[in-house]
């Protein structure tokens, strides 16, 4: 009579034909082979965790972690964990104790290993699993999902973002946009951003943030990156904060400064806003009748005339038919959109 095999056992076992497959066409490791899959003891509370254990290929050289050559091999190190995509939803770990190797350009090292970076208990796939899903989650519900720490989302998302400002190419930029945005509450000068962008045809992406919006700020994002791509800059657009027009005239006077459609706009809806409380406060000292036309106009007169519908519209072309100066200051910011749409005759 055969002996019988408890579902436990028969899950927890290694003997799954595809398993190991289907892990080396997702994840391939030259010099090492998946040695074990069994889940997590359900006794000591992880049976819901995925346990892979990996092995040294006996017919490959471990290679030092610095220079990458091989080695003679000198001891093993302790098992430890590393954090992997989860699978089928379980928390999924890599097991796996490291050796050492007697490097003889480094000395004794920890030899190279291709799901590591550095001592992070996260292999490289997580943390780029974990890094695509932080720009549509918070951090926290990131962690959460996937079962893991805040401090490992966080890890995760700036070890990508030091790799990408390492391995970026900076050539080929020839438009630049400065900005500066506003975070978190309060107007002091920590809650504003220095933001430089590529906003060429062929690509466009953040280059470099900075804290503050001074001159001293720009400064430093122009020096990050470096006299080659400022130089090979053509055309510049900020808005008209007065700490960027001075570095921007200063360090890239070669190219062509183009002022921000918006903030222009916006000056000039400040321009007509100040002419239209001017006048009222004006006319309803001198004649109160005369000053009705304004009344609830403001709104109206801070948006394009195309823009402009149904009983606003015959109240703003009621207003235009008068002789006041705020419809004539309207008419002119109106005008000033066919500005930016207009193109010179070669």
């Amino acid at each position: 009579m055969k002996p019988r095999v408890s579902e436990h056992n028969r899950c927890s076992t290694s003997h799954h034909p595809g398993s190991k497959t289907i892990l080396n066409l997702i994840q391939h490791f030259t010099g090492f082979v998946y040695e074990d899959i069994r889940l997590g003891d359900p006794a000591a509370g992880r049976g819901r965790e995925l346990h892979i254990t990996l092995a040294a290929h006996a017919g490959i050289s471990p290679r030092g972690s610095c220079c990458r050559q091989p080695a003679p091999g000198d001891d093993h190190l302790p098992m430890r964990p590393w954090l992997f995509v989860p699978v089928w939803g379980m928390v999924t770990c890599f097991f796996y104790a490291p050796r050492r190797v007697n490097c003889p350009t480094d000395g004794v090292v920890v030899e190279y290993l291709p799901w590591n970076a550095g001592k992070r208990p996260v292999t490289l796939a997580m943390m780029g699993f974990l890094a695509r899903w932080a720009r549509r989650l918070s951090w926290r519900e990131t962690a959460r999902v996937c079962q893991t720490s805040w401090e490992n989302v966080y890890q995760s998302v700036e070890w990508f973002v030091q790799w990408g400002l390492a391995h970026r190419d900076l050539t080929g930029i020839t438009a630049l946009g400065v900005e500066d945005l506003h975070w978190g509450q309060g107007q002091g000068a920590n809650r504003f951003l220095t933001v430089i962008y590529q906003i060429d045809g062929h690509g466009r992406r953040l280059l470099w943030v900075g804290r503050k919006r001074t001159e001293a700020t720009l400064c430093e994002g122009l020096v990050v990156l470096g006299t080659q791509v400022v130089g090979g800059v053509r055309y510049v657009s900020s808005d008209l904060w007065r700490p960027y027009l001075n570095v921007i005239a200063a360090q890239i006077r070669q190219a062509l400064h183009v002022l921000d459609r918006f903030h222009i706009t916006l000056h000039l809806n400040q321009a007509v806003d100040q002419m239209r409380r001017a006048e009222f406060t004006r006319l309803r000292a001198a004649a109160p009748a005369k000053a009705d036309p304004l009344k609830k106009m403001r709104w109206k007169l801070l948006r394009r005339g195309s823009r402009v519908r149904g009983r606003a519209k015959m109240q703003l072309q009621a207003l235009l038919r008068s002789k006041l100066a705020t419809p004539r200051a309207w008419m002119l910011k109106d005008t000033f959109q066919h500005f930016c749409d207009y193109k010179s005759v070669p």
